[in-house]
């Protein structure tokens, strides 16, 4: 099973579905449906990555929330994206026990 974590109103998550086309696909509308903290630590664990490199940083909500601050830890910022899932990185595509950012869309051939 493939999982992608999908907002339909973005090119690169719409371009990375249409890779996924003819695949057991579970599509989640992340923004509908958020992940929780704990979810979203497994998603950073599998991308092997820290929680400020999921942030999308040019989101209003990035800069009213002041996460540009370097003192807000991995907790802080996972409870912003929890709070505020507009501020996750997409999409996000988690197959084999790996996961990877569709970014370029083509990045996720790679887990497949």
């Amino acid at each position: 099973m493939i999982r992608i974590y999908h907002n339909n109103r973005c090119s690169k998550s719409r371009a990375t579905l249409a890779l996924l086309d003819g695949r057991d696909v579970e599509v989640v509308n992340y923004l509908d449906t958020p992940p929780d903290a704990a979810e979203l630590k497994q998603l950073l664990k599998l991308l092997g990555i820290p929680a400020r490199q999921l942030l999308r940083s040019g989101e209003a909500a990035y800069r009213e929330l002041g996460l540009a601050d370097p003192a807000l830890d991995e907790n802080a910022l996972i409870a912003a994206m929890v709070a505020q899932p507009i501020l996750i990185e997409r999409p996000i595509v988690v197959a084999n026990g790996k996961a990877a950012i569709g970014r370029p869309p083509e990045a996720v051939l790679a887990i497949l």
